[in-house]
């Protein structure tokens, strides 16, 4: 359900694939990609995108209420892909849902399809957001927007999420991983501590 794929330029690429459960996100997926992160410390550049339509709509919902919902291993994931030295990419191939969040919004930059949406409904399912997300989020969009999010549950269309600065470029569908691949060029072609300094200059 997770596939990595690693090229000898030193970029790794990371899809997501449960399409029959829209990329819903089990604990053993959750822990794939923990681990993959965590090891992607010797690459150069990660991308991490979902196939078919959606990204990922989160937690897998009977997961989610046997306790996934509060598992560690969210703020696992979103840990390791903030503390990569390289350029990380969230090539967001659909809508982006819940839990999943913390993926998107520890990485680097995100990029979207026109059709996707973003809405992470805690306060309606009774949950708090993973303890990292809500300050990475507003980072991006600013307090206000954050709580409209996370405390008004919208549903925020791509169109929008570029304008408020959740997305960084919107792409066509079949131009996605091009643009994505396209971005990490320069990392790529890069000494590693080059991109580190520039990652620790712009904290």
């Amino acid at each position: 359900m997770i596939h990595l794929e690693k090229f000898d330029t030193g970029l790794w690429t990371v899809t997501i694939d449960r399409t029959d459960k829209a990329n819903s996100l089990t604990r053993d997926m959750l822990v794939r990609l923990a681990e993959i992160a965590e090891d992607a410390h010797v690459a150069k550049a990660l991308v991490i995108t979902g196939k078919g339509k959606v990204f990922s709509a989160g937690a897998d919902l009977d997961q989610a209420k046997a306790g996934l919902a509060k598992d560690a291993v969210w703020e696992r994931l979103s840990s390791a892909i903030a503390s990569l030295p390289g350029l990380s990419i969230a090539a967001l191939n659909g809508t982006l849902a819940g839990g999943a969040f913390g993926m998107a919004l520890a990485c680097d930059l995100r990029i979207s399809v026109p059709t996707a949406k973003f809405f992470y409904p805690v306060m309606k399912l009774g949950f708090l957001p993973q303890p990292s997300d809500p300050g990475r989020m507003a980072a991006l969009v600013g307090p206000s927007r954050a709580k409209l999010i996370l405390m008004s549950g919208q549903k925020v269309l791509a169109d929008e999420a570029h304008a408020m600065g959740l997305v960084d470029r919107i792409v066509a569908p079949e131009a996605l991983l091009e643009t994505a691949t396209g971005l990490c060029a320069d990392v790529l072609g890069a000494k590693p501590e080059i991109a580190a300094g520039i990652k620790q200059l712009c904290r």
